[in-house]
């Protein structure tokens, strides 16, 4: 079994980033000249991943052009929210909607995704299938975390994600997801949190640890320290 489609969440406003994303949307913000959406793409044709579906709602015109003057790997269609923004959730089962795989690997583009994470994600798609999993989130010990000011989200335990005082795993930004899970939520606009509580309560929402360092393009101050890098 082999996951054959990715996600990309790009519809934000990035409102912790302004200035910046005044005029240009967060996935094209730039690090030593490369946008943070173009390192994320890099990643996921690394994982020889066939097709790549990007929603968009805030300046999304932009978006549309940087993919259409680009000439990557893999087939990617730009899926628009709407005449409102369909939050993370809600986001994902719009795209859903145009893929017959059940099941895909979503991205966060905020974070810096280096090649070095492919390895890994290999690894916990692996896991996903042997394990006959729907949902696995990619966690990282918020000591490996670049931005010191990030809470933690979870705790883990044999892969198995638990919530309680401790909370040292952060979510990365990239998960594995079988499409069934989100049949249940009947509005379009909705959090991706709402899932993972109600799995969390079932003792079914799953983690795999990631051992690189992490790079999240939080806010204007995190951004002017990660150009220093």
């Amino acid at each position: 079994m082999k996951i054959n489609t990715a996600l990309i969440l790009c519809a934000g406003f990035g409102k912790r980033l302004n200035p910046l994303t005044l005029d240009t949307p967060k996935p094209l913000i730039e690090l030593n000249n490369v946008s943070v959406l173009e390192t994320c793409i890099n990643l996921i044709e690394s994982l020889d991943i066939k097709e790549i579906f990007i929603n968009t709602f805030y300046l999304k015109d932009q978006i549309r052009n940087f993919i259409n003057k680009k000439n990557f790997k893999p087939k990617i269609s730009i899926i628009e929210d709407g005449k409102n923004i369909l939050d993370t959730g809600g986001g994902i089962k719009n795209m859903l909607n145009h893929t017959k795989e059940d099941d895909v690997l979503i991205f966060n583009p905020d974070t810096i995704w280096k090649k070095n994470y492919s390895e890994e994600i290999i690894e916990m798609e692996k896991l996903y299938f042997s394990k006959q999993l729907n949902n696995i989130l990619l966690l990282v010990n918020k000591d490996l975390s670049f931005d010191k000011n990030l809470n933690g989200d979870f705790d883990l335990k044999d892969n198995l994600i638990i919530k309680n005082n401790d909370r040292k795993f952060i979510y990365t930004g990239c998960q594995i997801l079988n499409k069934k899970l989100l049949s249940i939520y009947k509005t379009e606009k909705f959090s991706i949190n709402n899932l993972w509580n109600d799995l969390i309560g079932k003792k079914e929402l799953y983690g795999f640890e990631t051992n690189n360092d992490f790079y999240h393009l939080t806010d204007l101050k995190t951004f002017k320290k990660l150009q220093d890098l």
